[in-house]
């Protein structure tokens, strides 16, 4: 039996200038994975630390089979980092956290025990956050608030990395810009199923984080992405259509109006009318390049799917009759 299918667990870190937690942060989860049983692995991502991190790494790599060291050419930031560690685990179930001590690795278990019911993804949800309340604990409810409302997911806390994704799970999805937040939303419409349980959010370990208030605005675009990606991805026309057809069929109506006026009222439109004229001029034009940016992203749509050959859809299992078929034979 080869290696990789022997790892039953992988712990994917991305770090980033964290010398000084990646000592403790390692021994904590050796510590963590003895309770459970099957082998084991973990991968850190060094996301172009300026810091002896990689150098920390590399002896622990030394000394333990068992730890992988990935080091990215730049900082590429934590999506890019966790893509590159689920792109390296081999484990059948795959768990990541953030390496600077706020997640503890002693609730692995949890996790492990909760997948165990046979979900595909468990979200972690920091009940008690130690994040200072105008600048990260704010933001964070309302985004969280809005993307639960959005994606259609009950869950509390999008924005932990502290979560357990079966490997044919993760592995299907392709992460890019900021869409690690999202990763159960995204996994949810190919049907995956998802639970969340409580964890502890304690302080960090040392250095400073590497978020603030400026990444809201960052936050709500994605969702708007998201948003539009879960429901319109593959037809955008039923989106970009429905608001071309709104605001021409507004621009007819304005229209029609004007055209009575003028012909049978006889009134001088741009003296009476001027404002309206030209509002109904914009919203007819406005919907022809709506439903003409539709069309368009109807065609690249069809020609991402069809030049990729990927599917628009996921299967989770396939059965065929087994038995003998020597009855049916003449």
């Amino acid at each position: 039996m080869e290696m990789a299918d022997q790892i039953r667990y992988s712990i994917v870190i991305p770090l980033y200038n964290e010398e000084k937690n990646v000592g403790p942060l390692y021994s904590r989860i050796v510590a963590a994975m003895a309770e459970l049983s099957g082998n084991y692995e973990i991968v850190f991502v060094d996301d172009g630390s300026r810091d002896d991190t990689f150098k920390i790494l590399s002896d622990i790599c030394d000394t333990d089979s068992r730890v992988t060291a990935v080091r990215l050419r730049r900082n590429f930031g934590q999506t890019a980092g966790l893509q590159a560690g689920f792109d390296a685990a081999q484990g059948e179930i795959i768990i990541s956290m953030d390496g600077d001590l706020q997640h503890d690795p002693a609730e692995i278990p949890a996790f492990i025990a909760k997948m165990s019911e046979g979900y595909d993804i468990v979200s972690g949800w920091r009940l008690q956050r130690q994040d200072r309340w105008f600048t990260r604990r704010l933001p964070s409810q309302i985004a969280n608030w809005l993307m639960a409302k959005l994606c259609g997911l009950e869950l509390h806390d999008f924005g932990t990395t502290f979560k357990a994704y079966r490997r044919d799970v993760i592995k299907e999805l392709q992460l890019y810009g900021e869409l690690h937040r999202f990763i159960p939303a995204l996994a949810s419409w190919s049907g995956a199923s998802i639970a969340e349980i409580p964890i502890k959010n304690v302080a960090r370990g040392s250095g400073k984080s590497n978020y603030g208030l400026s990444r809201t605005i960052t936050v709500l675009l994605d969702l708007i992405c998201i948003k539009f990606l879960l429901d319109y991805s593959t037809k955008p026309l039923q989106f970009f259509g429905r608001w071309g057809l709104l605001s021409a069929g507004a621009g007819g109506l304005a229209s029609l109006f004007l055209l009575f006026r003028k012909f049978v009222v006889g009134v001088e439109l741009m003296k009476e009318h001027g404002p309206l004229v030209l509002a109904a001029i914009l919203l007819i034009v406005c919907g022809i390049q709506l439903i003409s940016v539709g069309l368009i992203g109807e065609m690249l749509s069809r020609t991402y799917y069809e030049t990729q050959n990927k599917r628009i859809y996921a299967v989770a299992e396939t059965k065929r009759f087994t038995g003998a078929a020597s009855r049916f034979r003449g």
